[in-house]
């Protein structure tokens, strides 16, 4: 699978970026300026991805660019993002990715650092930015607009997009294991197929929710966040040494379990993968019960 995952990430990013600016474009011509506004607002929150890459590029002694800031402010780092890659000679963007992996096979050094980077900042993104975009947009199709074609595209390619983001970041911390060769396509496969119908029906069920009960839905939500930030803290991770930032990290990733499970403890996750499912199955069964 030798540059196939950067290939197939670029492809996704580029067709989540299409349809949400169609999305946008739609709602700003049928006079639909809640939407508008409120698709726009999905956007601000993937600064924060952006952000982060200028201070890894910084980080490595770069001062950067008045064409490095313009692309960060266009939400293009992904696409061209000197990093830490820069070390070794190169700029971490998906594209030297693409170039590394045909030269070396795809499991040299310099590949995994580029890899590393782009896939942690791609899932940064996606779960700051495209995860609220799917949301909003899954809302207006079941709610609001059953015929609107451009939203439910735009929901459809954000979703998977947000399902192979997890999947690239898996895929990269499974070859940064000693002796772990990249997967064959057939479980690529199978674990984007579960990510999208995890995903998927979660977001369903808290659109439907939503459309039913209304705000409501944010008390569900709400429980659901305190018991997986709560159950973060019992594990003691140790991603985070200050305590402030540790409190801070639990309490977003028990955000980010509100919709899909991230492994942040090495070793085997069985039991917490257990206990994360009997809390989201709890979660989605009071939803269709009340």
């Amino acid at each position: 699978m030798r540059g196939a995952v950067p290939r197939l990430s670029l492809t996704l990013l580029a067709a989540e970026s299409g349809a949400r600016l169609c999305a946008i474009i739609h709602y700003l011509v049928r006079g639909q300026l809640g939407w508008f506004g409120l698709t726009i607002a999905c956007l601000v929150p993937g600064y924060a991805a952006q952000l982060l890459s200028i201070l890894w590029f910084r980080a490595d002694g770069h001062a950067p660019g008045c064409w490095l800031l313009v692309l960060h402010l266009l939400q293009l780092g992904l696409w061209k993002r000197p990093g830490r890659a820069s070390r070794l000679g190169g700029s971490c963007r998906y594209w030297d990715v693409l170039r590394a992996a045909a030269k070396t096979g795809g499991g040299a050094g310099e590949v995994l650092a580029q890899l590393g980077d782009v896939c942690v900042l791609r899932l940064l993104e996606a779960l700051l930015q495209t995860l609220p975009h799917l949301l909003l947009q899954a809302y207006v199709v079941v709610a609001v607009d059953p015929a609107g074609f451009i939203p439910g595209v735009s929901a459809g390619l954000s979703l998977l997009s947000l399902a192979w983001a997890l999947v690239s970041y898996s895929h990269f911390t499974f070859l940064l294991k000693p002796g772990h060769l990249s997967p064959p396509a057939a479980v690529i496969l199978c674990l984007l197929l579960w990510r999208t119908g995890m995903l998927g029906t979660r977001v369903l069920a808290l659109v439907l929710f939503a459309r039913l009960y209304s705000f409501w839905v944010f008390a569900v939500a709400g429980v659901h966040w305190l018991l997986m930030s709560f159950w973060l803290g019992a594990q003691q991770t140790d991603i985070v040494a200050q305590p402030c930032r540790w409190r801070l990290f639990n309490c977003l990733l028990g955000a980010v379990y509100i919709f899909c499970y991230i492994n942040v403890r090495p070793g085997p996750s069985r039991t917490r993968v257990v206990v994360f499912y009997a809390v989201s199955t709890w979660n989605v069964l009071y939803s269709t019960w009340m």
